[in-house]
């Protein structure tokens, strides 16, 4: 029994001074029960106890990955607050590597430990035990240990991730916010109705599974109202949207509706009943991908739609034939047709052409309709440019091709831009446009003779202060053609 004169303030003058520490602790969600935090304090606190070692503070993530560093509030706090400014302990307590990160870059791991060596604390895992200093295998075991913990959060990912393409293909919700206009609906073990799950909420039993129903009333109403104007009554998803927001229609994220939200309804299978998945992957941390069509895990019929199937399947018609007309080859083959029939190339032509698109819809594709013009001449356009080079080295020993611009004599970069005429009426005109970005110099125009020949009539000098100015249209009278034209590329040697 403890006399009245004992105290636990009082310590031994002949007993070990006790080293001093901090110690860490962390488990996520998906932790196992024996990794949660009061389990790791208990171990690491013992450990402590028998090693002679003060533990002054302790950190602790709970529910955190250990994937990274940055959603670590606690463990970003030691180490910015702890261990880098403060000098009264010699070590930081941790259970064992996993629980200090599981990150899939193992340097990543190690460079915070070298962080906290290079102030003076040294990082213990206690289910390891202080190494010796003369154990030259310690190193290789921490570092296999880091091995074995990143490679556990993989092999856990690949489960998850085989796991919810089961549940889909057995035709149920594997997780997330449900679509616009559709809600969960749980299921009990005999896959019969529970109840609708409101945000947030989630099921209980792990045996429940979870499909989808109709939703909120008007998201549905308005959903068949995007199908039916689209389909039937032949809008675009701007004149959609247009009307949605005039009528006060909310769009799924709460804001006025846009044209690219409108194509994402009529896009979406789910509205047909259709369950999809894998659509875009982010796994361990890392960017979200959008995975190509034929990696989609889809499960038809997977519960009653709210679309018809002819009514979905027409308005894919309608984009499949919009996304043809709108196919850059097939629009510079039209744009070749116009040019045979017609010996000129005027956007004013494309009203006569019933399956033309507008010059607008030129311009919006290839940056002017000159643009796409100069498009259906790229192969001789390239051959012009390989010429001027040729023509380049013979006028400036040192040339350096560099992306795609030159850098003549290391003092001058020139952006090459050769250019076939364009016949309008009985004239014809070379489009030009100033290179706008700050790296280059000059903009040289390389005027062609004719789009089947290879003979350059002259060059036009466009100066960098000129960029960002509209593309010039360059005539043989033209005004600017004198002020700015070269017949040879001699004029070059002036500049360097």
């Amino acid at each position: 029994m403890k006399q009245w004169w004992e105290s636990d303030a009082i310590e031994d003058a002949d007993a070990p001074k006790r080293v001093r520490a901090i110690a860490y602790y962390r488990h996520s969600a998906q932790d196992r029960q024996e990794n949660s935090i009061p389990i790791q304090q208990d171990q690491v606190r013992e450990w402590a106890e028998k090693n002679g070692v003060e533990i002054i503070h302790e950190f602790s993530d709970a529910g955190k990955s250990g994937l990274n560093s940055e959603d670590r509030p606690a463990f970003t706090e030691m180490m910015e607050q702890w261990v880098t400014k403060r000098t009264d302990f010699a070590y930081i307590l941790c259970l064992d590597v996993s629980r200090w990160g599981r990150f899939q870059d193992l340097d990543l791991s190690a460079q915070f430990s070298a962080q906290c060596k290079k102030h003076r604390k040294q990082v213990i895992y206690t289910s390891i035990g202080k190494p010796r200093e003369d154990d030259p295998l310690y190193p290789v075991y921490v570092q296999f240990e880091r091995f074995r913990a990143a490679q556990y959060s993989r092999e856990l990912s690949d489960k998850v991730w085989r796991g919810c393409v089961k549940i889909v293909e057995q035709g149920y919700w594997a997780g997330g916010p449900p679509p616009y206009a559709t809600q969960r609906l749980l299921l009990d073990e005999k896959r019969e109705p529970l109840q609708k799950l409101n945000p947030g909420q989630r099921k209980g039993i792990q045996n429940q599974r979870v499909t989808l129903v109709e939703g909120d009333p008007a998201q549905v109403a308005t959903v068949q109202r995007i199908f039916h104007e689209f389909v039937e009554d032949g809008h675009s998803e701007y004149k959609i949207a247009e009307g949605l927001n005039k009528d006060g229609v909310v769009s799924p994220g709460g804001r006025r509706w846009g044209a690219g939200s409108v194509l994402s309804r009529i896009r979406n299978e789910t509205y047909l009943g259709t369950l999809l998945y894998n659509k875009t992957s982010k796994k361990l941390k890392t960017p979200m991908v959008h995975n190509p069509v034929e990696k989609w895990i889809r499960t038809p019929e997977a519960f009653e739609g709210i679309i018809s199937d002819v009514l979905f399947a027409r308005a894919q018609e309608i984009l499949e034939e919009r996304r043809r007309r709108y196919d850059p080859d097939r629009m510079l083959i039209q744009l070749q047709s116009l040019y045979k029939q017609f010996g000129m190339a005027r956007s004013s032509l494309t009203r006569v052409q019933e399956e033309m698109l507008p010059a607008s819809s030129y311009a919006r594709q290839f940056g002017s309709w000159d643009q796409a013009f100069q498009q259906l001449h790229k192969e001789h356009l390239q051959r012009a440019k390989e010429l001027v080079h040729e023509r380049l080295c013979k006028q400036i020993p040192d040339v350096l091709a560099y992306s795609d611009f030159f850098v003549l004599d290391r003092k001058l970069s020139v952006a090459i831009q050769p250019a076939v005429p364009i016949p309008s009426g009985y004239t014809a005109y070379w489009p030009i446009e100033p290179d706008s970005r700050n790296v280059i110099d000059i903009t040289l125009g390389v005027l062609l003779s004719d789009p089947t020949e290879l003979e350059i009539l002259g060059y036009v000098v466009l100066p960098r202060g000129m960029a960002g100015s509209e593309a010039w249209r360059i005539s043989s009278n033209s005004v600017r053609t004198e002020l700015f034209g070269r017949t040879d590329l001699a004029f070059l040697k002036s500049f360097l």
